[in-house]
């Protein structure tokens, strides 16, 4: 009688422990923002195919008498209006190289809806509707930073017939990549904080438990996403900004960038990739690797250059130089 007792003692508080770390794992319903009537919110919103609005920007010359149009793609815990490639640049420079930037929230943060089933894969559809409701023609240039970067790597998979080019900076690391040592990987991984190591593990093999892990106070949450306390880009909740993000840059991919091919093989246009060597977040060995094994990649390496080189002066005149022709 006594064993049977503690067996159902212990099941009972297994089951205990089990549904306070369920409940503990969902994430709150997002923030949704105000677009009523009464709302005193105005931005530019496109609806998309499943009828979530995108919110965007414009910058440089207006789109229809641009020579060239740039869909640009924002970092971890920024929003459209951290465009590193243009933020401190006069518009005279657009103005002289025929330039059109539009730069959109992400799903989930700033101003455009949430979408709880995104993929690298629908978020590259995003781009592209974005490019096609804007009216910016067949092909247009494409620019990432940071996690944005690796959106980047994603068009270059699923959608390289709309590019006409494209500039990775600093684009984030995945450290389940295939074709990569394992040595170097290793070496790199283990080279960042404890917390952000645990974090990344659980964002790759526990998804389901990113929310909760990075919210617990138990242990030591990452400190990337801790550090990212803009207010205005994640008004709509952290699950739907940092964590989803968390969970596609550190996931399970469909794909490693070491596995593409060249995606313009007639060399009419050209990927560059630029890089700190002084980049704590993004390991610069890495970077050398991965431009080392395809040729196709123009690899710019920035000496002293930190995870922010791109607001470094010079560099955004240079980046733009670089990837649009005859300029």
């Amino acid at each position: 009688m006594r064993l049977r007792l503690r067996k159902v003692g212990v099941l009972l508080c297994a089951a205990i422990v089990g549904t306070w770390i369920y409940l503990a794992s969902l994430p709150p319903l997002p923030q949704l923002c105000d677009f009523s009537s009464d709302s005193p919110i105005m931005v530019p919103r496109l609806k998309l195919r499943d009828g979530r609005y995108m919110a965007y920007k414009e910058l440089g010359v207006p789109r229809e008498n641009a020579t060239h149009k740039i869909i640009f793609v924002h970092g971890f815990g920024n929003s459209r209006h951290d465009v590193v490639i243009a933020d401190r640049l006069p518009q005279a420079f657009f103005q002289e190289l025929g330039v059109s930037i539009i730069s959109y929230d992400r799903p989930g943060y700033g101003d455009s809806d949430p979408d709880p089933n995104r993929t690298l894969k629908s978020m590259c559809m995003d781009i592209q509707e974005l490019a096609d409701q804007l009216q910016l023609g067949q092909q247009f240039y494409l620019s990432g930073f940071s996690l944005g970067g690796q959106i980047v790597w994603g068009a270059l998979k699923y959608i390289p017939h709309r590019l006409a080019g494209a500039v990775l900076l600093a684009p984030a690391m995945n450290y389940w990549w295939n074709g990569i040592p394992a040595k170097l990987l290793k070496e790199s991984f283990e080279n960042q904080l404890p917390e952000d190591q645990w974090a990344q593990r659980v964002s790759h093999y526990f998804p389901w438990l990113t929310y909760w892990w990075n919210t617990q106070k138990y242990f030591p949450s990452s400190s990337v996403a801790a550090y990212s306390t803009q207010i205005q880009p994640q008004k709509q909740g952290v699950y739907v900004t940092l964590h989803m993000d968390m969970m596609m840059g550190w996931g399970v991919w469909d794909f490693s960038p070491l596995e593409l091919a060249n995606p313009f093989p007639n060399k009419e246009k050209a990927v560059h990739v630029w890089q700190g060597d002084n980049d704590h977040l993004v390991p610069v060995t890495l970077q050398r690797y991965i431009a080392q094994q395809l040729p196709w990649v123009k690899y710019h390496e920035v000496p002293g250059g930190g995870h922010m080189f791109p607001l470094s002066d010079g560099i955004p005149e240079a980046v733009l130089r670089s990837l649009l022709p005859h300029t």
